[in-house]
């Protein structure tokens, strides 16, 4: 829409100040004059083009100059050659020279355009579209020409006149060959450019049609024809596109460029079937141009299906390529339809999950996921679904998962899923053994390396989240602090690896004296806690209980080689109360732990800020209390 009212407001402009010129000026000098304003508006606009664009419009410029002086030499001179003493002959071979440089400027500069960028091929193809649009236009004026000589009219005269056409149909077949070449965007200048020569062709056929120039309300046509046309030249490297570089190394064809092909033979049929019809005689000029267009046509094709070919191998080399590099990737390729469908998947899949391709193409999603991954994984593909469908191509998805492989085996798989032209393209790469890695140095980073216990750093956070869950209606956790009595002594005796020996055996047997849900950590040294949750908070008896369970198995005979050690352990609880902080906590434990040591070790100590009485199914024996 935008381009069209820039084409038509140039028009109607250039219309307007070619009907005030031809009015004002007249035609023998308005069209000399316009022809100097396009001059200068090329040459203008030269000077601030880059590449290939400069030559191309100086080429350009140089050509409209010599058709202001092919104009001018006719409209001044041959009106009067007695008057100025030059020679008739001198005079014709003065327009026909400038009507020589005009064309083979004007179709040079537009052959520097075709000819600078692209195959060999290509800008062939771009001359032959240029020269059978021209040779169909040629061939209907020359019918046109010829239909006058049957009608008795003064053909001599015509005949530059027809050479004037022919420059104006050459260079129109090139423009319009060329325009398609451009972006959308920067087709107005092209589009402008073959409005004007049309309208310049117009004027020139006007001359060979009329028997006088012909005049509308007192204005010659022919030369308001030509000075809008010029107008437009002026204005049209200022548009959009008027400084572009050409790009025809475009490969693609629309399917309006082949069937157009075929429309200049239609224009030269229907010109001599006409001519022929109207009882007008048929020429060796009109056959050899509407032979050399059929010809070029025929040229055309082959030309098109020679880099048709050239296409299709370079695709076939690429996809090649292209296959190499997927088959010799370790990351398995997937490309999946919208419905989930599988369509491809490279044979990288055979080494990392150990099935076939062929045996996974026409699957559906999820392909052996893991029950507990398939809600991330889903979530993702519907996501970039949807983007699809709605025409818009956001970013792609990473997502992490499992997958099962034919061994039964869960492979660690990341996965970028992006979008393809048949639906959804997945990147996988195995990362097993590094999740394998990043796992273990994570259980290093908050477990003991002897005992497998937590470490201090993960007891204290599994002490925050128990605190943090408590509510008015769960019952608070209860800590217990440990430490082995007589182990320094069988440390220095036994040495350290008995020592470690005697550390590993009672963790085993802290571990085994509590339940599955509580958690047994080692502090350091010999130092071990035991985090209860649930009902042991609640009833002090129950804590107790655990506690003796514990103190038993740690006090039972560490068989150390060959010999048996003995030692036994002190043990401090504290009970959650209501504000209380993990430190807090543990620093009650702690003082428990020494008041049990101080009361002669091999003991039970429980911490109680204030006294507090609880009533439990059992009797609660007597404990030490601080």
């Amino acid at each position: 829409m935008g381009k069209a009212l820039c084409v038509g407001s140039a028009v109607t402009a250039a219309g307007g100040a070619g009907v005030t010129a031809a009015a004002l000026l007249g035609a023998g000098i308005g069209v000399p004059a316009v022809h100097a304003v396009a001059t200068l508006s090329l040459l203008a606009r030269t000077r601030t083009a880059t590449g290939r664009v400069r030559p191309r419009l100086m080429l350009l410029a140089a050509s409209v100059a010599a058709g202001g002086v092919h104009h001018l030499v006719l409209g001044q001179f041959a009106s009067s050659p007695g008057g100025t003493g030059v020679p008739s002959s001198v005079v014709g071979l003065l327009a026909v020279g400038g009507l020589t440089v005009c064309l083979g400027l004007g179709v040079a500069g537009l052959v520097v355009a075709a000819a600078d960028s692209g195959t060999t091929l290509i800008w062939l193809r771009r001359l032959l579209d240029g020269w059978m649009i021209a040779g169909s236009l040629l061939t209907l004026s020359w019918v046109l020409l010829v239909h006058r000589a049957d009608q008795g009219g003064d053909v001599s005269g015509s005949l530059l006149d027809l050479g004037r056409v022919g420059t104006d149909i050459l260079v129109l077949g090139l423009l319009v060959a060329l325009r398609f070449s451009l972006r959308r965007d920067e087709r107005t200048s092209t589009t402008v450019s073959a409005v004007a020569l049309v309208l310049v062709a117009v004027s020139d056929m006007l001359r060979i049609l009329l028997p006088a120039p012909g005049t509308w309300s007192g204005m010659p046509l022919a030369a308001t024809c030509s000075m809008t046309g010029l107008f437009l030249v002026a204005a049209a490297p200022w548009l959009p596109g008027g400084a572009s570089a050409v790009g025809v190394d475009q490969r693609e064809m629309p399917v309006v460029g082949v069937v157009a092909a075929f429309v200049p033979v239609v224009v030269c049929v229907l010109a001599m079937a006409a001519h022929t019809l109207a009882g007008g005689h048929t020429d060796v000029v009109m056959v050899i141009l509407a032979g050399s267009v059929l010809l070029g046509l025929g040229t055309r094709q082959g030309v098109t299906h020679a880099d048709h070919l050239r296409i299709t191998r370079e695709a076939a080399a690429r996809e090649a390529h292209y296959r190499t590099l997927v088959d010799g990737s370790s990351d398995v390729i997937t490309i999946v339809s919208l419905d989930g469908r599988v369509l491809y998947i490279s044979p990288a899949v055979l080494q990392v999950f150990g099935y076939r391709p062929e045996d996974l193409v026409g699957a559906r999603l999820p392909l052996y996921t893991h029950p507990d991954d398939l809600d991330e994984l889903m979530q993702a593909v519907e996501t970039l679904r949807e983007e699809a469908e709605a025409g818009t191509c956001g970013p792609g998805r990473y997502v992490s998962c499992r997958v099962r492989a034919a061994d039964g085996r869960w492979r660690h798989i990341e996965s970028t899923i992006s979008h393809h032209s048949d639906g959804l393209m997945f990147n996988s790469r195995d990362v097993t053994e590094r999740a394998a890695l990043q796992a273990e140095l994570e259980h290093l980073a908050f477990h003991d390396a002897l005992t497998g216990l937590p470490n201090r750093a993960l007891f204290s956070d599994r002490v925050t989240h128990a605190l943090r869950k408590r509510t008015a209606n769960t019952t608070p956790p209860a800590l217990l602090l440990l430490d082995l009595d007589g182990f320094k002594a069988v440390n220095d005796s036994a040495g350290h690896a008995a020592g470690d020996a005697v550390l590993v055996q009672a963790a085993r047997r802290l571990q085994a004296s509590v339940r599955a849900g509580d958690t047994v950590a080692r502090l350091g040294g010999d130092e071990f806690a035991a985090l209860l949750e649930g009902e042991a908070g609640a009833c002090p008896f129950r804590t107790r209980e655990v506690a003796e369970r514990i103190l038993s198995a740690l006090a039972n005979p560490y068989r150390i080689g060959s010999t048996d050690a003995v030692v036994s352990a002190s043990i401090g609880i504290a009970v959650a109360t209501p504000g209380i902080t993990p430190d807090e906590l543990l620093h009650n434990a702690d003082l428990a732990m020494y008041e049990a040591k101080a009361t002669g070790k091999g003991r039970i100590s429980i911490h109680r800020p204030q006294p507090r009485y609880i009533h439990c199914e059992t009797s609660l024996p007597a404990v030490t209390r601080m």
